[in-house]
C-alpha cells in the first residue's frame, strides 16, 4: 500500500482507480476526487480495511453503488501491499503452514515442493484453523487450496466462478461444517440446547464465509496477474441497478432494481413538485406592469407576469403485461403510484390481447410491489389466445374508457408494440390523442429494434407526443420529467 498521500505513485494510483470507478458508471465528481485525496491523509494507508471504506465514504454517495464500488476496489488493488503478492513457487506458502501447524501441535510435514503436503493433511488444517478461527491460518490454506486443486493456466480463458467450483468441490466444506458441528458436541459432555448448537452452527458458517472470501480473493489476484487489472476489471464490471435492462435482469439483479426504486421514487416525486411550482410564468400582466414602473417614471419597464397555479395532472397508464414486456411493466407501475401524490388522479390498465381496469388494486394498499403482483393474478387480460393483441386492447379502452380521457389527462401507453400482424387499429390513439393533454408512449426494446418483425411502433408514434426507449431505471427517470 502507498505510504504518503502526497506523493506522486499515490496520485495516480488513486486517479487510475477513480477512472476505473467511473468505467463501471459511478457519477465520481472531481469534488469527491479532492474529498477522496484529503481523507488519505488521515488514515493508515497500511490498513486496508480503513483504506477501503475511506474511499467508499467519499467516493460513494449511493448504497445500491457499494457493490459495484467493492468490485473495482478488489480488482484493482488484489495485489497492493506485500502480504497480497502472488509467491511463484508455492514453498514459502507451505513454510507459512508448516510454522503456523506449531501452534496447534500439528504434525511436521515432509518432503518437497507438490509433496510437501498431503491432502488430508490439508484437509486435517483446514478443519482446525475453523475450529480455533485462525485467520492467518485460513488464508494460508486458501492460498494452498487455490495453488492445488484450482488448476488455473496462464492465458487460459476461463471465469474466476470455474476456478471457485473446483477449489470449494475439493475443499468439501459442507462435509467439513458437520465434523466441526460433530466436534462441538463431543466436546460438551451436556447437550447442547437449540439454541447453543445454532449459535455455533452460525459461527462456523461464518469462518467458512470467511475462508471463501480468501479463496476468491487469491483467484482473483492470480487472474489480475495473469490478465491484468482494466481486463479483470471489465470481465468483472456489472451495470449498477438504475442501469439493469428490464427485460434481460437476473432474479439478482430484479431485486437490486426493486431496492433502487424506493429512494428514486422520493427525488422524482420532490422534482415533479419543484418544477411544477418553478415552472415557466404566465403571460404578460400589464397593469401590473405599468403600475409598478410609475414609481420610477415608466423608464426602465420592469415586465410582471401572472404566475399561474398549475394543476396537477390526471394519469392513465395502459401497460402491456404479456411475457416478454412483464417486468418492464411491472416497474413502471410500481414508480407511477409511488409518486402518485404529485397527480391529481391514476388509473391503471393492463392488457394483452383483453383489458382491465386495475386502479382498485392499488387503492388503500401500503406495499406497491403487492398490489403489482395481485394484478398480475387477478386481472382479467386474455380475450383469445393470450397473444398480444394493441388494437383490439385499445378497442376496449376507447368503448369503456374514451369519454374519461380529458383535457387535463396524460396517456402513457407502455409496451413494444409488436402487435403479432393483428390489426393496429392506430385512428383509436389518434382521438385519445385529441382529447388529452399528453399521449407518451413508453417501449423497453433497444431503438433499433422498433419497426422489425412484428413491431408497429411508428404507426402510432404520428399520434403520440413522445415515444421513449425505456429499458432501466435511469431512462425512466429520464422520462418522468416530462410528466410535470
Amino acid at each position: 500500500m502507498p505510504q504518503a498521500a502526497s506523493t506522486s505513485p499515490f496520485l495516480a494510483l488513486l486517479g487510475g482507480f477513480i477512472v476505473e470507478l467511473r468505467a463501471a458508471g459511478l457519477p465520481v465528481s472531481l469534488t469527491e476526487n479532492l474529498d477522496a485525496m484529503e481523507a488519505m491523509q488521515c488514515i493508515p494507508l497500511c490498513d486496508r480495511e480503513a483504506f477501503k471504506y475511506a474511499l467508499a465514504a467519499t467516493l460513494v454517495k449511493n448504497h445500491a453503488h457499494w457493490r459495484a464500488f467493492e468490485t473495482v476496489f478488489e480488482v484493482y488493488f488484489s495485489l497492493r501491499g506485500e502480504e497480497y503478492k502472488l509467491l511463484d513457487d508455492g514453498l514459502a506458502d507451505n513454510a507459512d503452514l508448516s510454522e503456523l501447524s506449531e501452534a496447534f501441535s500439528a504434525q511436521r510435514f515432509e518432503g518437497g515442493d507438490d509433496d510437501f503436503m498431503s491432502a488430508e493433511q490439508l484437509a486435517e488444517m483446514l478443519f482446525q484453523a475453523l475450529l480455533r478461527g485462525e485467520a492467518m491460518m485460513m488464508r494460508a490454506i486458501a492460498r494452498q487450496a487455490v495453488r492445488r486443486y484450482a488448476g488455473m493456466e496462464p492465458a487460459r480463458p476461463v471465469g474466476g466462478t470455474y476456478y471457485l467450483y473446483r477449489t470449494l468441490r475439493n475443499l468439501n466444506l459442507d462435509g467439513v461444517l458437520e465434523r466441526l458441528m460433530e466436534q462441538v458436541r463431543h466436546d460438551n459432555p451436556q447437550n447442547l440446547t437449540p439454541l447453543g448448537e445454532k449459535l455455533e452452527r452460525d459461527e462456523f458458517e461464518d469462518r467458512i464465509s470467511q475462508l471463501r472470501k480468501e479463496i476468491e480473493a487469491e483467484i482473483r489476484r492470480r487472474l489480475v496477474a495473469d490478465r491484468g487489472v482494466e481486463a479483470m476489471a471489465k470481465t468483472l464490471r456489472k451495470p449498477l441497478p438504475e442501469d439493469v435492462d428490464f427485460m434481460h435482469a437476473s432474479r439478482e439483479e430484479m431485486m437490486a432494481v426493486r431496492s433502487a426504486i424506493y429512494p428514486l421514487t422520493r427525488k422524482l416525486a420532490a422534482r415533479l413538485a419543484r418544477k411544477r411550482r418553478h415552472g415557466r410564468k404566465g403571460s404578460l400582466d400589464f397593469r401590473n406592469t405599468i403600475r409598478h414602473s410609475l414609481s420610477y417614471g415608466g423608464v426602465p419597464a420592469e415586465p410582471k407576469f401572472r404566475h399561474p397555479r398549475p394543476a396537477k395532472p390526471e394519469i392513465m397508464v395502459v401497460a402491456d403485461v404479456s411475457g416478454s414486456v412483464a417486468a418492464f411493466a411491472r416497474f413502471t407501475l410500481h414508480l407511477v403510484y409511488a409518486i402518485s401524490n404529485q397527480f391529481s388522479q391514476v388509473r391503471s390498465f393492463v392488457f394483452i390481447d383483453g383489458l382491465d381496469e386495475v386502479t382498485g388494486l392499488f387503492e388503500g394498499v401500503d406495499d406497491i410491489a403487492e398490489a403489482v403482483n395481485r394484478v398480475n393474478a387477478e386481472a382479467d387480460v386474455v380475450w383469445v389466445d393470450g397473444h398480444s393483441d394493441y388494437g383490439h386492447a385499445l378497442e376496449v379502452f376507447w368503448e369503456r374508457y374514451g369519454k374519461d380521457v380529458g383535457t387535463k389527462t396524460t396517456v402513457m401507453v407502455l409496451g413494444d408494440a409488436r402487435n403479432n400482424y393483428h390489426d393496429p387499429q392506430a385512428w383509436i390513439l389518434k382521438e385519445v390523442e385529441h382529447r388529452a393533454r399528453k399521449v407518451f408512449w413508453l417501449n423497453p426494446e433497444p431503438e433499433a429494434y422498433w419497426d422489425t418483425g412484428d413491431s408497429i411502433v411508428s404507426e402510432y408514434g404520428v399520434y403520440c407526443d413522445g415515444v421513449f426507449e425505456v429499458r432501466n431505471l435511469r431512462q425512466l427517470e429520464k422520462f418522468v420529467d416530462n410528466l410535470a
